[in-house]
């Protein structure tokens, strides 16, 4: 006997068990089909004897060219013909692979026995290593009962798959009449038996929604392709809402024609409602993850596609405030009477958002009449599950009704974004593509996402004013124009971050001394908001005030220190036990053109880094006190004497510090970038910002500020304070 072949004939493979009985007769077959083995169970089950069928071809033996085999090719599905030219065909070399079969197959057919009369067998064949390299088949065969034969015929299994399926099937002939039904679509899809032999229209009239099934039941049955999963709504009689997943397939007749059409429909009402139970709680993650309304908006339109839109647009309120500062509502409209609004972000199914008329950021003009102005007048949504193309609105924006018309746009929800008794804007939701409309479910859903969408849409508004107010009161507060007099060439920068609770207390200046002495000044109050900004304006005070003294840098540092924990003391909100409402770093210098000597201390501040002409960068020893505000430090100064062209840069900790940094790795970036060769000192205060931060937005507020010695009697030189890179 020879053994199972691992290298062109593919491994048997492991198939359902069938009904059979009796022993197994097996036979060998060469790879042009002739027999060469021949067993005494093939004997008894067929009634011919070895010497008469070896030699033989194996089609005229084994099966009635009458008869039709049934059964499956490797699993995979009969390749077509079933007769016995099919399975000679299959026994050849080749023949197998070409069907799509692995190598074993095995089929259902009528063996022609040495009586006369047909055989019911079961036969199995796997591809062997024969002679000289070649394949052979061994056969394997099973005879079957007539009751097992009987089961087995496609018609008898077939009846008892429709009928006791537990899923709804249905059958349609070509005028989408139906013709049959099993029991499942008679309890659960609303056709009873009593409706075969009805249209579409009657069969299915129990609360389906025959616009979404019926178009898709006509393509299907012109064109061929399937249809999987299309989703179908029923309003049952108590009110409640079920879902059926359907699919739709063409049944066609041996030369091709289409003979009617099969719809397979599984009750889907709970996976329905776990979906948009899932979609509620990705909402709660994905939007709002920042104070950002533009990016809320965003947010909002992506989460809706695809699960519950083909499209959907958020546009915010005329009045809403998008960027640092809100802006007043109109008392007009700029268009005439067209309500305003701002697109605030966008989403689609198709790529490029070929729905959308603006882009976002763009204003928003609507005709008065349009469905979208009710819901910002009214607060509540206004739903068209079928999108009327001929009102009167759409006549009067003509762009849009392009739109609409191009795109098969049929289904469409507006929503108000509403939060805290304010309408913030309106978010649009529409089908394209899907053909089944939107429901009162879907707008109850969509509803459910607009208010939480909403509620961080005002969180950022409120964000954004006090942001705004905080960022005037620093811009007011900050220095307008800085002079380094005759000895120092000035120049500065500061950067507002958007994380934390927006502007923080971060402040420069330089003062003007007697004896063409200057003094520099960088200091960062702890806290952020309109609370650190004042708190800044205030010690920022102190320091000129302290300064007009003539006290040296370490002095003036421990006068500061008592002045904010005074202010601290006398603060209705401040924290006896926590962080004094005044505590700040702080680093301040004095530098004499004379002597060119630099005075340096520092109160819980980075240290100041000094570029000789030469262009090498050093950071000074100077020892560090505590931060003001505490009452507790003491604080040493350090002279440093400056040859002439040589760059003292002084700013915050959000300069060089960041999450993925430490304070000594940004202090060597720092050094680099000082290095670098500019022609003007402005320009290298903007390219130590472009090098040092990683992005747009910085995690702290920045602070800059760089002073460059001149000879003596050299032209002083004003320079701007700079607040934005």
């Amino acid at each position: 006997m020879a053994h199972p072949s691992s290298g062109d004939a593919p491994e048997r493979r492991e198939s359902a068990p069938a009904p059979v009985f009796g022993v197994t007769a097996t036979a060998l077959v060469d790879g042009t089909g002739r027999i060469t083995g021949w067993s005494q169970g093939m004997e008894q089950l067929l009634g011919h004897r070895a010497a008469d069928v070896v030699g033989r071809s194996v089609d005229a033996v084994l099966a009635d060219a009458q008869d039709r085999a049934r059964g499956t090719v490797g699993g995979a599905g009969s390749p077509g013909e079933a007769d016995a030219a099919w399975l000679r065909a299959l026994v050849e070399s080749g023949c197998v692979r070409k069907a799509g079969a692995e190598g074993h197959w095995s089929c259902v057919l009528r063996a022609r026995h040495g009586e006369g009369r047909s055989v019911p067998v079961a036969i199995e064949a796997t591809p062997m290593a024969g002679p000289g390299g070649g394949t052979q088949w061994l056969l394997s065969a099973v005879g079957l009962s007539v009751s097992e034969a009987a089961a087995t015929d496609g018609s008898s299994l077939l009846r008892t798959l429709m009928e006791r399926s537990p899923v709804a099937l249905a059958v349609w002939d070509t005028d989408l009449n139906c013709i049959w039904v099993n029991a499942t679509a008679a309890e659960v899809g609303g056709m009873p038996s009593r409706r075969v032999g009805r249209p579409l229209n009657e069969a299915a009239a129990l609360g389906f929604d025959l616009s979404a099934i019926a178009p898709v039941m006509k393509r299907v049955l012109r064109d061929g392709k399937p249809v999987i999963d299309l989703e179908v709504r029923r309003s049952r009689s108590d009110g409640e809402e079920s879902a059926l997943s359907a699919s739709v397939f063409r049944l066609d007749g041996a030369d091709g024609t289409p003979q009617g059409l099969c719809t397979v429909g599984i009750d889907v009402s709970d996976s329905l409602a776990r979906q948009r139970l899932a979609l509620l709680n990705k909402a709660g993650t994905r939007v709002g993850t920042t104070l950002d309304t533009m990016a809320t908006a965003q947010e909002l339109a992506d989460i809706a596609i695809p699960a519950l839109a083909d499209f959907a647009t958020v546009d915010l309120a005329d009045w809403f405030p998008i960027g640092e500062v809100p802006r007043e509502r109109p008392g007009g409209a700029a268009h005439g009477d067209r309500p305003a609004f701002r697109r605030g972000g966008m989403a689609s199914i198709h790529k490029g958002v070929p729905e959308a008329v603006f882009s976002p950021g763009e204003v928003v003009y609507q005709p008065a009449s349009s469905p979208m102005v009710k819901p910002l007048l009214t607060g509540e949504s206004y739903f068209e599950p079928r999108l009327d193309t001929a009102h009167h609105w759409l006549t009067e924006d003509p762009v849009r009704a392009e739109m609409i018309r191009r795109t098969g746009m049929h289904s469409v929800m507006y929503v108000p974004l509403k939060a805290r008794g304010a309408i913030l804007g309106v978010a649009v939701f529409a089908r394209t593509e899907n053909p089944v409309p939107f429901t009162r479910d879907d707008l109850l859903l969509a509803e459910e996402l607009a208010t939480r969408a909403a509620l961080s849409l005002d969180n950022a508004r409120r964000y954004s004013r006090e942001r705004s107010a905080a960022l005037a009161l620093q811009r007011d507060l900050l220095p307008r124009r800085l002079s380094g007099g005759a000895g120092l060439e000035v120049a500065s920068r500061y950067l507002p971050t958007d994380k934390h609770e927006g502007v923080g207390g971060d402040w420069y200046d330089v003062i003007s001394l007697s004896r063409d002495r200057v003094a520099l000044v960088v200091g960062d109050v702890v806290g952020h908001g309109i609370n650190a900004a004042a708190a800044m304006g205030r010690l920022r005070t102190a320091v000129h005030t302290l300064a007009a003294l003539d006290l040296p840098p370490d002095l003036l540092l421990a006068h500061l220190d008592q002045v904010a924990l005074t202010l601290s003391d006398e603060a209705v909100d401040g924290d006896r036990f926590g962080i004094p409402s005044l505590a700040a770093t702080c680093v301040y210098a004095v530098y004499d053109p004379a002597t060119r000597v630099c005075t340096l201390a520092r109160a819980g501040h980075p240290p100041p880094a000094i570029v000789t002409p030469q262009g090498r960068t050093s950071f000074p020893e100077v020892p560090t006190g505590g931060p003001v505000g505490w009452g507790l430090a003491t604080y040493e100064s350090v002279d440093v004497k400056l040859a002439e062209g040589s760059t003292v840069a002084l700013f915050t900790d959000g300069l060089i510090e960041s999450r993925k940094d430490d304070i000594d790795t940004g202090l060597a970036r720092l050094a680099t970038a000082l290095r670098h060769d500019t022609d003007t000192l402005d320009a290298c205060c903007a390219h130590v910002i472009r090098t040092m931060l990683r992005s747009a937005t910085p995690e702290d507020d920045v602070s800059l500020l760089l002073a460059r010695t001149r000879a003596p009697g050299a032209e002083p030189v004003r320079s701007r304070g700079r607040r934005r890179s």
